[in-house]
């Protein structure tokens, strides 16, 4: 499958939203990546529904919109969901997910379900009829600049293996969290297919974002 390039706007310049976005559009980002938070599932406030439809108002790339969030069916309902779109809730909570998968799908985007790092893969045994993707969380969720957890990249072969052995190979796997391009080139050759960029890969200081996206795609080429 093709490998895809998601970057996190929780990184990027909020004051100056608009014409980052632009320039990402410039470099052929792939998904623009929305971190929404409760402040209860992780200690964090970020974007909520409001901002995911401003930003539709000024960009038509699709959006990777992750929900940390105890009530993803309640942040859904507010959501437009558009054609190509990525929606995403924690597989750690105990929700309905087969109807928000039904309510995503119907609007033509994909379904999604993260994983934290403490938490197996096994966790996605019920839900895997419904889902597109899966988000292999590499750094405690919640903010921008997490540091990678030990070992925490061997989770990606076995996603896959996990994944191809159930008769899912068409299921997407992303990766969130310090995903540099060095670490983004080695996890592309463990089977992983969707990249989220941030401060790591996409937003170095003293780099054009440009010069950024350019190494970025390369390495997982």
């Amino acid at each position: 499958m093709e490998r895809k390039i998601s970057v996190s706007l929780m990184c990027a310049d909020l004051l100056n939203l608009e014409s980052e976005i632009k320039q990402l559009e410039k470099s052929g980002v792939d998904y623009l990546h929305m971190d929404i938070t409760d402040g209860h599932l992780v200690p964090n406030l970020t974007f909520g529904p409001d901002f995911v439809t401003a930003m539709h108002r000024v960009s038509n790339t699709p959006t990777d919109t992750h929900l940390m969030v105890k009530d993803p069916e309640l942040i859904l309902s507010k959501l437009n969901i558009r054609k190509g779109d990525i929606l995403s809730a924690h597989v750690e909570l105990d929700r309905d997910f087969a109807s928000m998968s039904k309510t995503v799908r119907a609007a033509g985007g994909k379904f999604g379900l993260a994983i934290n790092p403490e938490t197996s893969i096994e966790a996605l045994e019920p839900w895997l009829g419904i889902i597109d993707v899966v988000i292999l969380m590499l750094v405690r969720p919640g903010f921008a600049g997490g540091k990678l957890i030990d070992g925490i990249l061997d989770k990606v072969p076995q996603a896959r293996a996990y994944l191809d052995a159930r008769g899912h190979a068409d299921v997407l796997i992303s990766v969130d969290g310090s995903v540099s391009t060095e670490r983004a080139r080695l996890m592309a050759g463990m089977g992983a297919n969707l990249f989220v960029g941030g401060t790591t890969a996409v937003y170095r200081p003293g780099q054009p974002l440009e010069q950024s996206m350019r190494e970025f795609r390369a390495a997982i080429s």
